[in-house]
């Protein structure tokens, strides 16, 4: 049987369009980087910068909070401004600059996520995977008192480490969810606590209408010193999140974690929610092609 040239750039362009279809990806498992305390495995695109700005206010209500704060709003927990910028559509770089909520303060954290595994519509990849790995330096001034968490007798005291693996999966057009795994350390730890530190998480989301999700994220602390008894408590938040279009996601959420990054509110958090200690946050993040 013989074949014209048209006809095999016939089937040839079949052949792509089976091929294209069958790695088509899915979007926008989640609308930002972010969930609410957790990292999503959602990326930026390559060449896109990421200007964000996030606050955590203080306690909504419990002995510290109700009407003599106005129910927090006039406290600051933590505040993060930072910049991160898309090296392709699957590697991602970040700093940012927090106040810092637990001991070490005025903290410098730069970090890198990786997304190893794209979900497919059709095909072998049912689900994300990402990977992401952060570094902190806290720059707060050194203390003159010896024994104090912020005497950093070396400079490598100053500094915290978090790796985590994030696999999520999108069930439908409205429905996300999202399960992490991590490992955090910290080079100078309180007497009686552990350097190192092993935690999972969870996240979901609704997608109410086409620009309004509902988020909510979690993440526990597998420790024998991180207990009631202790003083510490999970991490629980909720909110929503808002994309207003043109690269602008607004998030407005409620949570107990008075700090922003990972190396400060998973080690730190001692607010529980049965006490009224959760506060309001929100995230701003504005988007750019560069």
């Amino acid at each position: 049987m013989n074949f014209s040239i048209r006809q095999l750039c016939v089937v040839f362009l079949f052949l792509i369009g089976i091929t294209v279809q069958a790695q088509e990806t899915i979007h926008l498992t989640f609308k930002d980087t972010r969930v609410i305390n957790t990292h999503s495995t959602e990326m930026l695109r390559s060449g896109q910068m990421d200007i964000r700005i996030g606050h955590r206010f203080g306690d909504f209500a419990g002995a510290q909070g109700g009407w003599k704060n106005f129910y927090g709003l006039e406290n600051a927990s933590d505040i993060l401004t930072g910049v991160e910028l898309g090296l392709s559509d699957n590697l991602m770089l970040g700093i940012n600059r927090t106040k810092g909520a637990g001991p070490l303060k005025q903290n410098v954290q730069g970090f890198s996520k990786i997304r190893l595994i794209t979900q497919e519509v059709e095909g072998s990849q049912p689900f994300n995977l990402a990977l992401l790995a952060a570094m902190t330096y806290s720059t707060m001034e050194k203390s003159r008192n010896e024994g104090t968490i912020n005497f950093f007798e070396n400079r490598a005291h100053r500094m915290s480490y978090h790796l985590s693996f994030i696999i999520s999966r999108k069930f439908s057009p409205y429905f996300s969810a999202q399960f992490n795994g991590a490992w955090t350390y910290r080079n100078i730890v309180f007497a009686g606590d552990k350097n190192d530190l092993v935690s999972v998480g969870f996240a979901a989301k609704y997608q109410w209408t086409k620009s309004i999700g509902l988020i909510v994220d979690g993440t526990l602390p597998i420790s024998e010193y991180r207990t009631a008894e202790n003083g510490y408590y999970p991490i629980l938040g909720v909110g929503f999140e808002w994309d207003t279009g043109g690269g602008h996601v607004f998030q407005l959420n409620l949570t107990n974690s008075t700090g922003i990054i990972e190396t400060d509110y998973i080690p730190n958090t001692t607010s529980n929610w049965a006490e009224g200690q959760f506060r309001l946050g929100f995230t701003i993040s504005r988007r750019f092609k560069v």
